[in-house]
């Protein structure tokens, strides 16, 4: 229906147009349009006054200009007399008066008046109070027409006084949508949040007493189909687990058709008044028809003999003027023990606490002399047992009679104590806790810290509260700190997160934490343990490990490379025991035993140094597809028949610049480690993959952003628990017997991909597999295909000489007398030097030189390598070939040999020393 509200022009006012209004603000708006109660409401900073139709009869000369004013302008001439309660109201408290009496001038002359109204406050969606609802009922008529019974009655409200509203609602009827106020929420026990954003019927009436659940249900759908008021008590469950009683009070709007448009409503708190409230509102009525004789008898029949008086839990009494209770009701005896004959036989003084009487004395006796109302008197009140319980006391005067209200406070005062109790204990651990302690906006500040901060860190307390926490953070751990914030925002609780933080002195130190989230989800509380000393301890006992893997590692080398000794040197003797005996024909197996163990004893070699990433890598443009094709049908016989071999190579794979030779080597390797995982058999899976691994991968990864492939080898084996995993490429690490293994396997595969510039990554789960994962850099060029063979053998010996001489420099005279004898047999001259000076200053001389071969280790004061520097100053175009087996840094240059140098990593075999110094020449 039409109202006043609906036409004005809010946007002239301090509240601003109604559309930009909050939603609080709106369902009181409409609780008061479609309301038939005379009500009014003020919100913000300017206490703008907002009233509906019925209450413009209280104003008088002052509507229409009244609307959206302050309120103390429109009410000016009462204002010193309701401004204190409005203070009370906007504090956060419900205020409820009856019948209070204001002179008032709404028709140009002054006039007595008398109102009965209550105060609930409104809050925004922050929690603050930002506003009240007051719904009026103006008196005077009452009052005026029988003044000494409405007097008695006043006593009587007064003593039962009603609950205060203590919520509001606004159901939407199409969407069954509900809105409700904070307190109203926390009646039902409901989320506020929920209540803000809306809720259903369903849930609304969740926490209904099932006994008055169908009786609530018939009420609304009776009002709904009908239109209009509607009011209707039932028991509510609320926040502690007991049932209260509630009022409901609203009104439904119909539309035209007849269908249900709105209903908004108010919750009023009548639990043990509500039998007394029905009693009070049939004496206030039987008050304006009957006379005083009649009056006095209602009021006699309401405390007397009552239903109210006998059943409700609420302590009521009444005192006369020296202090002796006239009249009791049941409810003394049920809390206290006392008898109504007990209690009217002493002063009620004496009942109380020895520490409380003087503080009640001084009330009683200014209760008396003022001889206004007593509210809110706490204090310990004897049982009949002797025990003490809190009581807290309403008390109106009439004349020389006083009726008085108490209610059993005991368990809240405990409450109370204990809260303190834990408050002081907490404040106890804040104070004293060597943990850091606090709470933090998703904003990136600090909004509280305890000391520990600034005794442990060094820093003010001022200083940290007013920058940014990132700034104490080590700026390695920034990013993981984003993403845990990320994790809370979204209302995760984390623990055992670990990051370091700045000391004001410079030190990092490492804390380990546990945060939550808020409900409200703005801010985040935590707590952090000092780990530093800890972590020191771990990372003292994994070095220790290390230590004691590689003493492992010696005997594991000594064993290994004394059978490859073994081999050697026996098969050495037992050739040149047959070569002395003419048995020619069994030297051939001698050799080849010796060959097989120079072999292996390489092999370990090699892997020694790709795991110190120190091997001397040849990288070329490769297509590891066209590789691993190559190699699966020698890995399946290598594996053997028990274990399925699979492959998901990606098309159009990517380029790698690595060392083709090594990552053959690595891929067998992981394919027997992943062999040795199933000894019962099962499915090895080698795939590969084109990758973009962007900002925040390649920092889990530890790698540039850019394009890379993948080289992944599965398995379904047995797996590895996380502690294995942890230390698998350590240096000599192994879960295998003494001469079963080195462990160097995914130690070497793991020092060639970091040498090839990727990364590897282990995967596994106990009981499922492992997954090995090569992260290897894209090359922009094309595949190099491999070099066909010579057709003729290396060491083909040549009829004649060829006139080129070749520099040979190698402090072993062994490798020189090998080396000499090779060059020789290829009809070349060699001139030999057994060090770096000797060789430089033949390469300085005229003497005519070719080629230089040289090892990089060399005494006289320089390398191998920085020889061969000084030789191609003079002689440009002259091939180098540096034979080595370990390669320093110097030998590098970016990361790649120098143009013209090339290198044979020791040990060789004398075949391919031929085939490289023939392939060098030949160039």
């Amino acid at each position: 229906m039409p109202s006043i509200l609906d036409d004005f022009d809010w946007a002239a006012t301090a509240l601003g147009a109604h559309d930009s209004w909050p939603s609080e603000l709106r369902t009181a708006y409409a609780i008061m349009r479609t309301s038939s109660f005379a009500m009014c409401a003020t919100w913000g900073p300017e206490r703008t006054l907002i009233y509906n139709d019925a209450y413009i009869a209280f104003l008088g000369k002052r509507h229409p200009g009244a609307l959206g004013r302050p309120i103390e302008e429109v009410w000016s001439d009462v204002w010193p007399t309701i401004a204190p309660l409005v203070q009370r109201v906007l504090a956060g408290e419900p205020v409820h008066h009856q019948d209070m009496y204001l002179l008032m001038t709404r028709k140009g002359y002054p006039e007595d008046t008398y109102w009965t109204f209550s105060y609930s406050p409104l809050a925004d969606a922050t929690g603050a109070i930002a506003g009240f609802l007051n719904v009026a009922i103006e008196t005077t008529k009452v009052v005026t027409i029988e003044q000494p019974a409405i007097a008695n009655a006043e006593r009587v409200q007064l003593a039962l006084a009603a609950g205060a509203i203590i919520g509001t609602w606004f159901w939407d009827l199409p969407s069954n949508r509900f809105t409700v106020d904070e307190a109203f929420a926390r009646s039902f026990g409901l989320d506020p949040a929920l209540g803000r954003s809306g809720l259903s019927l369903q849930q609304v009436v969740a926490t209904v007493h099932p006994e008055d659940i169908d009786s609530l249900h018939a009420a609304i759908n009776e009002a709904v189909a009908r239109g209009g008021p509607y009011a209707h008590q039932y028991r509510v469950r609320r926040a502690d687990g007991h049932y209260y009683w509630l009022e409901a009070n609203g009104r439904v709007e119909l539309a035209a058709d007849g269908s249900g448009l709105s209903f908004p409503g108010v919750l009023i708190n009548v639990e043990e008044r509500r039998a007394i409230e029905g009693e009070r509102d049939r004496a206030i009525a039987r008050v304006m028809a009957l006379n005083a004789e009649l009056e006095q008898k209602v009021i006699a029949q309401t405390f007397e003999r009552g239903r109210t008086w006998q059943i409700t839990p609420d302590l009521l009494g009444v005192l006369n003027h020296d202090g002796y209770f006239e009249a009791t009701n049941p409810a003394w005896q049920v809390t206290l023990g006392w008898s109504e004959e007990e209690l009217a036989s002493v002063h009620f003084l004496e009942f109380v606490h020895p520490r409380d009487q003087a503080g009640t004395q001084n009330v009683w006796l200014k209760f008396k002399e003022a001889g206004e109302p007593a509210l809110g008197l706490e204090h310990r009140f004897r049982c009949k047992n002797g025990e003490w319980r809190w009581l807290s006391w309403v008390a109106v005067p009439d004349g020389r009679k006083t009726y008085c209200s108490a209610r059993d406070i005991t368990r809240e005062k405990l409450n109370r104590a204990e809260l303190r109790k834990r408050t002081a204990e907490r404040d106890r651990l804040w104070e004293s806790t060597n943990d850091l302690m606090g709470s933090a906006g998703l904003d990136g500040y600090f909004k509280t810290i305890n000391p520990a901060w600034t005794q442990l860190l060094g820093w003010e307390a001022e200083k940290l509260l007013s920058s940014p926490f990132l700034e104490v953070v080590v700026e390695d751990d920034r990013a993981d700190v984003l993403d845990l914030m990320e994790r809370l925002g979204n209302g995760e609780r984390v623990s055992g997160f670990s990051s370091r933080l700045r000391s004001k002195s410079g030190e990092a130190r490492t804390f380990l934490w546990t945060a939550a989230p808020d409900p409200e989800g703005r801010v985040f509380h935590f707590v952090g343990r000092d780990v530093t000393a800890q972590h020191m301890a771990e990372e003292s006992l994994r070095q220790s490990q290390k230590m004691e893997a590689i003493g492992q590692l010696t005997g594991g080398l000594a064993h290994d490379f004394n059978n490859l000794l073994t081999g050697i040197s026996g098969s050495l003797e037992l050739m040149r025991l047959r070569i002395e005996q003419g048995r020619f024909h069994e030297v051939g197996k001698y050799m080849g035993s010796a060959e097989t163990a120079t072999r292996r004893a390489a092999a370990l070699t090699h892997r020694l140094l790709a795991f110190s990433r120190r091997q001397t890598l040849l990288p070329k443009p490769t297509d590891a597809n066209q590789l691993i094709a190559g190699m699966l049908e020698m890995i399946q016989r290598t594996v053997g028949p028990g274990i399925r071999l699979e492959s998901e190579l990606q098309a159009n794979l990517w380029t790698a610049l690595v060392d083709a030779s090594q990552l053959e080597n690595t891929l067998l390797n992981l394919c027997i480690n992943a062999r040795d995982a199933m000894p019962n058999g099962g499915v090895i899976k080698v795939a590969t993959q084109n990758l973009w691994i962007d900002a925040a991968r390649g920092a889990a990864l530890n790698l540039p952003e850019g394009q890379y492939l993948s080289l992944a080898v599965s398995d379904n084996g047995v797996g590895m628990p996380p502690q294995i995993v942890a230390r698998a490429v350590e240096p000599f690490f192994t879960t295998k017997p003494i001469g079963e293994g080195t462990g160097l396997g995914l130690s070497m595969a793991y020092g060639f991909a970091k040498q090839s510039g990727g990364q590897m990554r282990i995967v596994s789960t106990v009981g499922a597999g492992t997954v090995v994962t090569l992260y290897l850099p894209r090359h922009a060029g094309k595949p190099q295909p491999d070099t066909l063979p010579q057709a003729a053998s290396g060491l083909e010996p040549v009829p004649e000489r060829h006139g080129k001489t070749v520099l040979v420099v190698d402090d072993e005279p062994t490798i020189r007398l090998l080396v000499t004898d090779v060059l020789e047999e290829l009809g070349l001259v060699v001139i030999e030097a057994s060090d770096s000076a000797s060789g430089a200053t033949l390469l300085q001389s005229d003497v005519t030189i070719d080629m230089l071969i040289s090892d990089v280790g060399l005494p006289g004061g320089m390398n191998g390598r920085q020889m061969a520097d000084i030789g191609l100053q003079a002689r440009p175009a002259m091939p180098v070939l540096l034979i080595t087996g370990y390669a320093e840094n110097s030998l590098l240059t970016d990361g790649q040999l120098a143009p013209g140098i090339t290198v044979l990593t020791k040990p060789f075999t004398l075949d391919a020393l031929a085939s490289r110094v023939r392939e060098l020449l030949a160039n």
